[in-house]
């Protein structure tokens, strides 16, 4: 017997089936923590902005009236940024928010690493071609870990945008750039149509999600 029930027909699952089902269910999960905690850095990145665009004008006005300052000194605006307690919070918050995406990653990566476990065990039981009928109803295991390290790749690519962000957007006065830090946090542009067609997929093909 396999070690899942055949497909279509509903059953408890068991091994690498109840595996694989289980990580679909965990990518889907995760995902939507991904997009809660991706809409709450997107408004407060957006309050730094206009916090820091407002503050420019004001910050650079003591600066005009300084002109005999040391060349060495530290500049206002600089100076300012650091004694605004109110900038300072908003980036805590930000910077705790790409920390709990940081941990979901972490997470993704772990079950890209157990799918390539299944699969090399499955090499070791069935040979290089695997085992002759899918768990589900189409994919091959290899076909799994497949999808899940390209969503991995996906959202650690779109980790490593928001932490440039992260470390740029409270020093910027540019408002065009400001407006592109802002639109790339927003619209992710490494998570595109095609990264949530895998999950889709992976959805469906283990049955979570109705064909």
């Amino acid at each position: 017997m396999d070690e899942a029930t055949t497909p279509g027909r509903k059953g408890n699952l068991t091994g690498s089936a109840r595996k694989l089902k289980d990580n679909a269910a965990d990518w889907h999960n995760l995902i939507l923590k991904w997009e809660r905690l991706s809409d709450e850095g997107s408004t407060i990145a957006t309050k730094i902005v206009n916090f820091r665009l407002s503050k420019d004008r004001s910050v650079k006005e003591p600066e005009v009236m300084m002109e005999g300052q040391n060349s060495s000194a530290v500049p206002a605006e600089r100076s300012a940024y650091h004694s605004n307690p109110e900038l300072e919070e908003e980036c805590i918050k930000l910077q705790n928010v790409v920390d709990k995406m940081a941990h979901i990653l972490s997470k993704m990566e772990k079950m890209v690493s157990a799918e390539k476990g299944i699969c090399e065990l499955e090499t070791f039981q069935y040979g290089e071609k695997g085992r002759p009928a899918p768990l589900f109803q189409t994919w091959s295991t290899q076909q799994f870990a497949e999808v899940s390290s390209g969503l991995y790749k996906a959202y650690k690519q779109e980790l490593a945008l928001k932490r440039t962000i992260l470390g740029e957007v409270a020093h910027t006065t540019n408002p065009d750039l400001c407006m592109v830090y802002l639109s790339c946090w927003l619209y992710q542009p490494y998570i595109q149509d095609n990264t949530k067609l895998l999950l889709e997929s992976l959805l469906m093909e283990t049955g979570s999600r109705a064909v």
